[in-house]
């Protein structure tokens, strides 16, 4: 993916929308970050895949809109992915943050949001891509592991990386104790890294993320 992330600084908030299948832990350290004094982002939505999902009641709880898009209702993956970019353009949405979105997305909604996209995934890529980082990192015997933030493109957690945390892999660690550790890490670097969007400081240039101090 080439082109840039930039936003200008404008006196409006970033509109901000969420995709989050789980119990939305990522989501809550986004909400509780927009209630900070200057802080340049809001939530408008966030789109759940699950009716039950957690992050549904953590969105509602703060007054944010929560909507819930059955996959059942659509005949395919694209279909759904057309009403999913249909309701965030409806709502004026300027940044999609994946926090935990369980889904792989098509090209319908990458392209919509090409540049305009960030995810959290619970490792140091390139490295342990897909599911059960945590699991994987563990297996191949790393002494440190982590979490990273990075533009979502058509591949499998390959997009431009725009920022990584790492964590110690401790020797008597679980799939459970390292992913608490790195949670602690996403949850301090999500925002962050919303903020340097909406302020303008992002710039995609090929693979590569610029960060303008």
């Amino acid at each position: 993916m080439t082109g840039h992330a930039d936003v200008p600084v404008r006196g409006a908030r970033l509109r901000v929308g969420v995709l989050a299948s789980g119990r939305g832990s990522n989501l809550q350290a986004i909400l509780d970050a927009t209630r900070a004094p200057g802080y340049p982002a809001q939530v408008v939505i966030v789109v759940c895949d699950r009716e039950r999902a957690p992050a549904l009641e953590r969105a509602r709880a703060a007054g944010v809109e929560a909507l819930f898009l059955n996959p059942k209702d659509f005949a395919d993956r694209p279909a759904y992915d057309a009403a999913l970019v249909k309701a965030l353009t409806a709502r004026r949405v300027e940044l999609m943050c994946h926090a935990g979105w369980m889904r792989i997305l098509s090209p319908v909604y990458i392209d919509a949001f090409a540049g305009r996209a960030l995810n959290i995934h619970p490792s140091l890529l390139p490295s342990f891509p897909g599911l059960r980082a945590q699991r994987q990192a563990l297996e191949h015997g790393v002494k440190v592991a982590g979490a990273t933030v990075h533009f979502s493109d058509e591949g499998m957690d390959t997009g431009p990386i725009v920022a990584q945390a790492s964590v110690p892999v401790l020797e008597d660690d679980t799939e459970d104790t390292l992913a608490a550790r790195i949670l602690v890490e996403e949850h301090r670097m999500f925002p962050e890294v919303i903020r340097l969007f909406a302020e303008g400081r992002l710039t995609i240039e090929g693979r590569c993320v610029r960060v303008k101090r």
